[in-house]
């Protein structure tokens, strides 16, 4: 994988006054993702943020890594995992950012895990992703989109699943890290699923499961309780990619919503009208 061409294409497709941007968040992505890929499978400390929320050294270096080259480009302040950015403020532009969705994977040696950055924009007609990144470096596997332009493995042009029955799809999901004081709410899905479904994935890195679905690798996706930058750069590939994203009864969706169906857009009302009863919308927005 070559990070300048990939940079060159991006930048050739850059919305107007994003060039600079875009190449220096898609850069940082990638040197984030080496520099975990350097770490992997090395003996590493592991801190706990909760009872089964963890951080390694990994987490901060990546996160050093896209503070150093993001605070303050495009006149966008920073929201990232580690950091402390008040989730209230949702007014302006932002960089969201997560140096290393999939930390227990990581931390177990799971190959599963990856940086994401997106671009995003917030104001009085809401939420909009402008251009993002998710890099997986143990496979060399750099998937980016611009508003606009399509979605992308690192230099090809990709696009969603063209299947059209749920009894075919082979879906993915996740758990919240609250799960072990609420699994009957967790499980009661995915009992409704499983049985309609071809099959189910829980690998446990919501940013590539999204990513998945724009290539056309999954069908569908679903989870709750996610954070914004779980989901911020992944939820652009997967539209640009053909796919649809939405609350679990089919509503607008976008990073702060606590629910989102992600899909190739074809089984996306099947998906709804199962998950839509597990729903903590209380109407559809």
């Amino acid at each position: 994988m070559e990070i300048e061409k990939i940079c060159s294409k991006a930048r050739q497709l850059a919305l107007d006054g994003y060039g600079d941007a875009i190449e220096k968040s898609f850069h940082a992505a990638y040197e984030a993702g080496q520099a975990i890929k350097e770490l992997y499978g090395k003996p590493h400390d592991v801190q706990f943020k909760g009872e089964i929320d963890l951080v390694t050294e990994a987490d901060y270096k990546s996160e050093a890594i896209l503070t150093s080259a993001l605070e303050g480009l495009g006149g966008a302040e920073l929201m990232a995992e580690e950091s402390t950015h008040d989730l209230t403020k949702r007014e302006g532009r932002f960089w969201i950012v997560d140096p290393l969705d999939g930390t227990t994977n990581f931390a177990h040696g799971f190959p599963f895990f990856a940086p994401s950055v997106a671009f995003a924009q917030i104001d009085e007609k809401g939420y909009e992703t402008l251009f993002g990144a998710v890099y997986v470096p143990l496979l060399g596997e750099f998937f980016w989109a611009i508003k606009g332009k399509g979605a992308y493995l690192n230099l090809d042009e990709i696009g969603v699943s063209k299947e059209r029955e749920l009894s075919r799809s082979l879906l993915a999901t996740g758990f919240p890290y609250d799960v072990h004081q609420h699994p009957d709410d967790v499980m009661a899905a995915m009992k409704s699923m499983i049985v309609r479904a071809q099959g189910i994935r829980r690998a446990g890195a919501a940013a590539i499961d999204l990513v998945y679905v724009a290539c056309g690798r999954f069908e569908g996706f679903w989870e709750k309780k996610l954070k914004p930058w779980d989901t911020a750069a992944g939820i652009l590939v997967v539209t640009e990619a053909g796919g649809k994203v939405s609350d679990y009864k089919g509503g607008t969706y976008n990073p702060f919503v606590p629910e989102i169906v992600a899909s190739n857009g074809l089984i996306h009302e099947q998906m709804t009208d199962i998950l839509g009863n597990f729903s903590c919308q209380p109407t559809n927005t």
